[in-house]
């Protein structure tokens, strides 16, 4: 397969620059698999879609108020991106622009960091205090690039899922941004169970496929862990009840957990790629949103649909659905 295989046009008036005013209102596009169908309502419809004993498996990372700005002692701005902590306040950043080793880069209240390699794409950064605690405080929302505005006050809440707890993702797991706290009581009162593992997204979100034999791509490793209560609850399910994944970052976290049919408790990174041809044996449905042309995200969720989604987001685009992380979703079934 060819990466121009997952390629689309998409007119800039469907990007969502903004969440709806109410999570459960977006747009939901249903596909069923096996009847080769699809059917549009809103996301609170999809409580009919479900049934006692079904289980739905979210991913409870939260995001770090990953996006920092810093100044030089020369007084040029500096903008980083923390991706990922390698020791107490030792960090791997993204920064804009060039940066040389040993870069003093200033920050509020008597902190800095200390550029201690500047050579590859992703620099590494040594801060003098506590740099998760200074961007809960000073820190923006990572709002991904195709969004094409500067961050707001709104964004820290809307920007995260009602479940999410774990801090560690710079971006969110954007399938499980439709649910609200109403809509989950409503499917646990009909007898849905729910269960969580985490997945921290990380720079693999930002990162092009630049391969055009798509095998030949490079996941970066994210961080996960599923623990003993969604192991029993996935366990005692299959079989059963419809597994319900919410999202590409579950399908990735279950299926590097899986011993057979059997959920493993399990703790650490993941590279695993899923594109067409690899079969998804780990849920039964999908929540997912529309994603980038050419992205990974795209060719995980067209190999667990079966088949190839241009026309499924032909037909979306034709009916203006709203794209990418603040926009509509879609249940595969």
């Amino acid at each position: 397969m060819k990466l121009s295989d997952f390629n689309y046009d998409l007119d800039p008036s469907l990007i969502a620059k903004y969440p709806p005013a109410d999570r459960s209102s977006s747009r939901l596009l249903i596909y069923d698999r096996k009847a080769e169908t699809t059917v549009h309502k809103r996301f609170d419809n999809i409580i009919d879609y479900f049934k006692k004993g079904d289980l739905i498996i979210v991913n409870n990372t939260r995001v770090i108020y990953a996006r920092i700005y810093a100044e030089k002692l020369t007084g040029g701005k500096v903008e980083i991106l923390l991706v990922e902590e390698i020791s107490k306040n030792l960090w791997k950043v993204l920064i804009k622009g060039k940066i040389k080793r040993e870069t003093k880069l200033l920050l509020k209240n008597d902190n800095y960091g200390i550029v201690k390699s500047a050579e590859e794409r992703l620099k590494i950064v040594q801060f003098k205090k506590d740099i998760m605690e200074y961007a809960d405080k000073y820190g923006h929302i990572p709002l991904p690039p195709y969004i094409k505005r500067a961050d707001e006050p709104g964004d820290k809440k809307c920007y995260q899922t009602v479940y999410a707890k774990r801090l560690g993702a710079i971006a969110a797991p954007t399938a499980g941004l439709h649910f609200t706290n109403k809509l989950i009581d409503r499917l646990k009162e009909k007898g849905v169970k729910f269960g969580e593992l985490t997945l921290h997204v990380g720079i693999g979100t930002f990162s092009p496929v630049e391969v055009d034999d798509i095998k030949l791509h490079k996941m970066h490793s994210e961080r996960f862990s599923i623990g003993e209560e969604l192991a029993e609850l996935y366990n005692s399910t299959k079989g059963k009840g419809k597994i319900v994944a919410v999202g590409t970052t579950v399908i990735r976290a279950l299926e590097s957990s899986l011993n057979g049919n059997k959920l493993e408790t399990r703790s650490g990174s993941t590279e695993l790629f899923i594109y067409p041809g690899k079969k998804v044996r780990s849920a039964d449905a999908m929540i997912t949103n529309f994603h980038l042309p050419k992205s990974t995200l795209l060719m995980l969720v067209e190999a667990f649909a079966g088949k190839r989604l241009q026309p499924i987001y032909d037909e979306a685009i034709r009916l203006k659905y709203r794209f990418y992380s603040y926009g509509d979703a879609m249940l595969i079934l």
